[in-house]
């Protein structure tokens, strides 16, 4: 039997700013401003006084679970301008030592297993990257954005064709947190 409403609600901190034209929800805080458009979801949004309610009549499967979700990138977009978002990363080998440059928006990982050629990694959206000695710290306002420059050095490093129990050289995740300090 279908619900006759899905709702929930966000309520909005006091230091952070958000709009709502449509579907296209705006935060701004502290550290910047992000933007997003929802107008592929099924779905409802109001902002009264300080609380946004995301909300779908009659939902079936998908428009229910897609309130939880616009609800979660709701609640990330609002973090991500007060706080921000940390991803560590581990560089890790055994033989060969690696070395990380930031050039643009690519990252170079040099001599990974003894290879000629760099591996590259895409760095998305405008998060930062710094290298220090053995970690790679990515930090930005977008969640979606850090963790996927995180996931594309990940990537870049995976071994092919060997057996990864043995040869466990490569970057990996190993810390996440809110906050860029």
């Amino acid at each position: 039997m279908r619900a006759v409403e899905i709702s929930k609600t966000i309520q909005i901190p006091d230091d952070v700013e958000v709009t709502i034209e449509g579907r296209k929800v705006t935060a701004k805080g502290t550290k910047g401003t992000l933007t997003k458009d929802f107008s592929f979801a099924p779905v409802s949004i109001e902002l009264r006084e300080k609380v946004i309610r995301i909300w779908a009549e009659w939902p079936r499967k998908k428009e229910a679970s897609l309130v939880g979700t616009i609800y979660s990138h709701i609640q990330n977009m609002i973090t991500g301008v007060r706080k921000g978002f940390t991803y560590k990363l581990k560089i890790v080998f055994s033989h060969f030592p690696v070395s990380i440059k930031v050039k643009d928006k690519t990252i170079l990982i040099e001599n990974f297993t003894g290879e000629r050629n760099p591996r590259k990694a895409k760095i998305m959206g405008d998060s930062q990257v710094k290298v220090q000695s053995e970690d790679i710290i990515i930090q930005g306002i977008n969640l979606e954005d850090v963790s996927q420059t995180a996931a594309n050095i990940e990537q870049a490093t995976r071994v092919k064709r060997k057996d990864p129990r043995v040869f466990l050289d490569g970057i990996y995740v190993h810390e996440r947190s809110e906050g860029m300090g």
